[in-house]
């Protein structure tokens, strides 16, 4: 399998997170969370506080870095959607990387809701089928869901391998299984099939190779550059 998709990065780097963050989803999955939506979302109140919209606010006082580790060693404790799952997978690979004192100066105040991520997660959406690489985000959308369950307008999933996706509340299973699912919650007596979009997210590996090379927090309160990372059916601006 070919690495190296970011120009001027360092492929070697870009292998090793991308096998972090095939090992973070293989955790995630034996790992005792739920799926649920956001209203009935649940977290560890030791690290997190669960917010009215269903999110997972990082407690005063608590390291980044713990709190994403206690969501794949205490698992049972939690239940959230799908698109939290691949956010936490991402931090979780990115403390592999770059280690806990860098993420500790780098992610701080966490915010875990939907597709809401530290500016320093820098996410990339390539549009090309034919890039697509074990690691990456994928979406698998389904068009004609029951809309009155919302949670299964899609399902984000990494890319495990070939043919091969883990997808939070799904578990691991082959695009076929994977649309065989959605379909099951499809508006009664629909034709349009669920399927796997163009669409391929994933961090940008020579910015975070970056943040474990220095020592000085950047800063963010300055003049910011608009990041569009789209994946599924919204577009997130940071």
């Amino acid at each position: 399998m070919a690495y190296g998709i970011n120009a001027g990065g360092d492929p070697e780097f870009e292998r090793q997170m991308r096998e972090r963050i095939i090992a973070a989803a293989l955790e995630m999955n034996g790992g005792g969370s739920n799926f649920s939506t956001f209203k009935n979302s649940r977290c560890n109140p030791q690290y997190w506080n669960r917010t009215n919209n269903g999110g997972f606010e990082l407690k005063n006082g608590v390291s980044p870095s713990a709190a994403i580790r206690d969501i794949f060693v205490n698992g049972r404790l939690y239940a959230f959607e799908c698109a939290m799952a691949m956010v936490m997978i991402l931090y979780k690979a990115t403390i592999d990387m770059i280690g806990e004192g860098a993420f500790d100066r780098y992610f701080q105040n966490l915010f875990l809701w939907d597709w809401s991520y530290d500016d320093n997660l820098r996410l990339i959406t390539t549009f090309n089928p034919s890039e697509r690489t074990p690691g990456d985000v994928v979406y698998f959308k389904n068009p004609d869901h029951d809309p009155d369950k919302q949670e299964w307008q899609g399902e984000n999933a990494i890319m495990l391998g070939p043919d091969r996706y883990y997808g939070h509340g799904l578990g691991i299973k082959t695009e076929e299984a994977m649309i065989a699912s959605l379909n099951r919650e499809r508006v009664p007596g629909s034709r349009i099939s669920a399927y796997l979009s163009d669409e391929a997210l994933h961090p940008d590996f020579a910015y975070i190779q970056s943040l474990g090379q220095s020592r000085a927090v950047r800063k963010t309160n300055g003049p910011r550059t608009a990041i569009y990372s789209r994946i599924g059916c919204k577009t997130y601006i940071k």
